[in-house]
C-alpha cells in the first residue's frame, strides 16, 4: 500500500534492518525490553517514547513479526462516516489482530483512534504506540481518548548509551555495506553528538555523498558534508 506502511507480521522477515538479530540491546532501552516481553499489559496497551534514532520503531517491527500483528504509521488511520476503521482506505478488523501503530505524533483522526483502542480493548486484543513524547505531554481534543491513552502503560527509550552508540554506528555502516576505515569511525564517533539520530543521520548522508562523488569515505568527505553536525575533537 503506498505511504501507509501498512503491512502484516509475516513481511518482516523481509525487512533485515529491522530483524530482532540486527536490534542492540543496551541499558537506554531495556525498559522497552522487558515491557515487550511481557505476555499482558495492563488494559492491553503499550506505548513506547523517547527522541528519534533510539530504536522505537525497530522494536515495534520486532512485536509485529512476532505477534503477526497489523502495523501502520498513526497518520494512515481514519474512519469511513460508517464507523469502520480504515489505513489508508483499507478497512482493518480490531478484534481480530493486535495492532502496532508507529509515529503516534503525526495522528489527525482522534476519533478513529479511539474507536480502535476500545474495539481492541473488548476483544482482547493489545495495541502497542510509538511516538516520541509520552501521552502526558501531549493534548487531545476528545477527553475519552486522553483519558484512555493517560492511563496506558508506557515505557521511555533513552539516547544510546557510548558503547552502544559506538555499536549503532558500525552497524548502520554495515546495513549499507560501507566500507570505512577504523581511524575514521573512531574520529566520527568522538566528533558527532551523542544521540542516535545523528549517527542515522551523519551515516545517511555519508553514503548519499560517497555515492554522488563516487569516492571512499574519509575524514575530508565527513568534515564536508557533516560540519553542521561534528563537533570538537575530544
Amino acid at each position: 500500500m503506498t505511504g501507509a506502511q501498512v503491512q502484516l507480521a509475516l513481511d518482516l522477515q523481509q525487512d533485515r534492518p529491522f530483524s530482532a538479530e540486527r536490534f542492540i540491546a543496551g541499558s537506554s532501552n531495556v525498559s522497552a525490553r522487558v515491557w515487550l516481553a511481557r505476555p499482558r499489559w495492563p488494559e492491553g496497551r503499550l506505548w513506547l517514547w523517547g527522541p528519534a534514532g533510539t530504536g522505537k520503531s525497530h522494536l515495534l517491527h520486532i512485536w509485529a513479526h512476532q505477534h503477526r500483528a497489523v502495523q501502520f504509521d498513526a497518520e494512515a488511520l481514519s474512519c469511513d462516516g460508517d464507523g469502520a476503521l480504515l489505513v489508508a482506505g483499507q478497512k482493518l478488523e480490531p478484534d481480530v489482530t493486535p495492532f502496532v501503530i508507529d509515529h503516534l505524533e503525526g495522528l489527525t483522526q482522534e476519533v478513529a483512534l479511539l474507536h480502535l483502542l476500545n474495539r481492541a480493548h473488548a476483544a482482547g486484543r493489545r495495541v502497542l504506540m510509538a511516538s516520541r513524547h509520552p501521552p502526558a505531554r501531549r493534548f487531545f481534543h476528545l477527553p475519552d481518548l486522553a483519558s484512555r491513552l493517560r492511563a496506558t502503560m508506557t515505557a521511555g527509550l533513552e539516547e544510546p548509551e557510548d558503547e552502544l552508540r559506538a555499536t549503532l554506528l558500525l552497524s548502520l555502516l554495515a546495513e549499507r555495506q560501507l566500507i570505512v576505515p577504523q581511524s575514521v569511525t573512531d574520529w566520527l564517533w568522538r566528533r558527532l553528538p551523542r544521540t542516535g539520530d545523528a549517527l542515522v543521520q551523519a551515516v545517511q548522508r555519508l553514503d548519499d555523498a560517497a555515492m554522488r562523488r563516487g569516492s571512499a569515505i574519509s575524514r575530508a568527505l565527513a568534515i564536508d558534508v557533516l560540519s553542521d553536525l561534528l563537533g570538537e575533537e575530544e
